[in-house]
């Protein structure tokens, strides 16, 4: 999986929550995911016509039965459920609200070493300023980041990098996505 996956993974709130819901075990089925994830109806259903059109999900051309899904991971979907399990089960129920939101999840995959700002931005091709600005802020409330200046560089710059749950989640996803990159330029 490379940082674009990622981040197009990422631009539905819901869809982390549904990949690691069916990773975890949860039923293939629309009622038991959306009492697992919480979701609306409408935001679920997004969400998983989002999923289906990356290819990370499929409809169960089997389903009939009542026990039987309808729908089920492809095996490029596996990979990405494996990622989201782990990184629902690291930042605890209380902070669901910040994994749901596009970009926390792709800024602390490229944040595996201190980076500037722009040097995050170049890795995120398709962020803007002020989405990475209010990321980096929203994620530094919540103690995922730490902000620090370079007073030895003119002008002095910030330095971003992860502590605590963000330290974690950076250290499961950066691995996932170096991975993805190897695959790609080899």
């Amino acid at each position: 999986m490379d940082i674009r996956t990622l981040v197009n993974i990422t631009s539905r709130a819901w869809a982390l929550p549904i990949l690691a819901g069916l990773n975890d075990g949860v039923p293939g089925r629309q009622a038991p995911l959306l009492m697992a994830t919480g979701a609306s109806r409408t935001a679920f259903a997004q969400s998983i016509d989002h999923l289906i059109s990356t290819g990370l999900l499929e409809r169960n051309p089997g389903h009939g039965h009542p026990l039987r899904p309808e729908f089920r991971l492809t095996p490029q979907g596996k990979v990405a459920a494996e990622l989201a399990s782990r990184i629902q089960r690291l930042s605890g129920d209380e902070n669901q609200d910040l994994l749901r939101r596009s970009w926390t999840v792709p800024v602390l995959a490229t944040l595996h070493r201190p980076s500037r700002f722009t040097e995050i931005k170049l890795r995120l091709l398709t962020i803007s300023d002020r989405a990475l600005s209010q990321s980096l802020r929203s994620m530094e409330e919540r103690l995922w980041i730490r902000r620090s200046v370079d007073e030895a560089a003119r002008p002095p710059k910030p330095i971003y990098s992860t502590i605590n749950t963000g330290a974690m989640i950076s250290k499961v996803s950066s691995p996932v996505i170096e991975m993805g990159r190897t695959k790609l330029s080899g």
